[in-house]
């Protein structure tokens, strides 16, 4: 930990740069305790890690604050220093009593509250949905840092992401998602934008670098992102998803099979129009091939031009399927009351600049054409390239 009290009441914040000299004279003057147990804390003053406060051994919070990193301890006191030099108010590690939670930062500006955590390790995702819903019902604006460690890039614009890194996700006033991260070894933020996940574990991202020193606390809570994506990658990719779940299925991907083998279809000839990138697939666990898919068994498949599709409908679909577990939601603590309905209504809006529906009203689509369904590779090839081709410009810009 890097804040402690002396036994008369003042607070020592070693997120300024004190020299070593100084922080001997404060420890052979005063004794330390923990602002938040009361337990007695002793200031280490090593060459190998920061200068940090640790408790003695069984101490109270002890086996919490005793397992932050060297990497955590440095990244969250950059971090203050960055919040600092931005002239905002900031503490470093406040302990707000009522709710019994120690922010690593909590800082005002712009008439709000905020409550910085810079998470380095793995928590379970219930530890990290009660703390983000405590912080949003007491007046706290959540905002959760990655150690960027965590990020795995596995090509130049794909990124592993597991459940853990969408819990950081946010979404700029624009609604582009991005999920922020922070290396204290290299100084910089590492953010990743224009998220389109097409896989329970991988997506396409985009990755924006800044030097501590230059990205302002706005260009963190609000970025600009380019939302953008290659479509002959996605397609590519998507391909490749088929390819391998054919091979090796899952209990869902199993399920899925067999409703398309009922429904006389093929995984490797669904037509150009299904498994398309959409903003709000990450809403879920399942690959927007299977949701996609989905829909179009439900709502389209079967109608006939004229025919109506209603926004109750398409939920009604999500809800069952999901009952079923056929689509799995995505735990998302920072977007509670974003329903999966937005993802569904978002893909129907697509078909709909594509030519397949047509808007009647607020809350009606109507089925101007079917969906061609393609008979053999060739014909598929054919039509996906013409597919991207002509909707290239409808596709790119999400």
């Amino acid at each position: 930990m890097l804040t402690a009290q002396t036994k008369t009441g003042k607070k020592i914040c070693l997120g300024y740069d004190y020299k070593k000299e100084t922080l001997l004279f404060f420890r052979s003057k005063e004794e330390f305790i923990c602002p938040v147990c009361g337990e007695e804390v002793f200031l280490k003053l090593g060459d190998q890690r920061v200068f940090h406060f640790a408790h003695k051994s069984g101490g109270r919070c002890r086996d919490f604050y005793e397992s932050e990193s060297v990497y955590h301890m440095d990244g969250k006191r950059q971090l203050y220093q960055w919040l600092r030099r931005q002239r905002i108010p900031a503490e470093l590690e406040y302990y707000d009593k009522e709710i019994q939670q120690r922010p690593d930062i909590m800082f005002a500006y712009n008439r709000k509250k905020y409550a910085l955590e810079f998470q380095c390790s793995s928590i379970p995702e219930k530890v990290f949905m009660k703390r983000t819903k405590t912080y949003l019902q007491n007046g706290y604006q959540p905002i959760w840092v990655l150690g960027s460690k965590h990020i795995h890039q596995k090509k130049k614009s794909i990124v592993s992401l597991s459940n853990f890194h969408y819990l950081f996700l946010r979404k700029t006033s624009e609604d582009k998602f991005y999920i922020p991260s922070y290396c204290p070894e290299k100084r910089h933020f590492h953010l990743l934008g224009s998220i389109l996940s097409y896989t329970v574990k991988n997506a396409f991202s985009e990755s924006s670098l800044f030097p501590v020193d230059i990205l302002p606390l706005e260009g963190l809570l609000n970025p600009m992102l380019l939302n953008q994506i290659n479509l002959a990658s996605w397609s590519a990719e998507v391909e490749n998803y088929i390819f391998q779940f054919t091979l090796h299925p899952g209990l869902q991907q199993n399920s899925f099979l067999h409703e398309l083998y009922t429904q006389n279809l093929n995984p490797f000839l669904l037509p150009p129009e299904i498994g398309l990138p959409v903003r709000h697939s990450l809403l879920f666990q399942t690959s927007p091939l299977i949701w996609q898919t989905y829909l179009y068994l439900d709502l389209i498949s079967n109608r006939h031009p004229e025919d109506t599709i209603s926004f109750q409908e398409i939920e009604r679909s999500f809800n069952r399927r999901i009952g079923r577990k056929e689509i799995i939601i995505r735990n998302l603590p920072q977007f509670e009351r974003m329903a999966p309905l937005i993802a569904g209504i978002e893909y129907l809006l697509l078909l709909e600049k594509l030519g397949i529906l047509s808007r009647k009203g607020e809350t009606l689509f109507q089925l101007k054409k079917n969906v061609m369904i393609p008979h053999s590779n060739r014909e598929k090839e054919e039509r996906k390239t013409f597919f991207y081709q002509k909707y290239r410009h409808i596709l790119v810009n999400l």
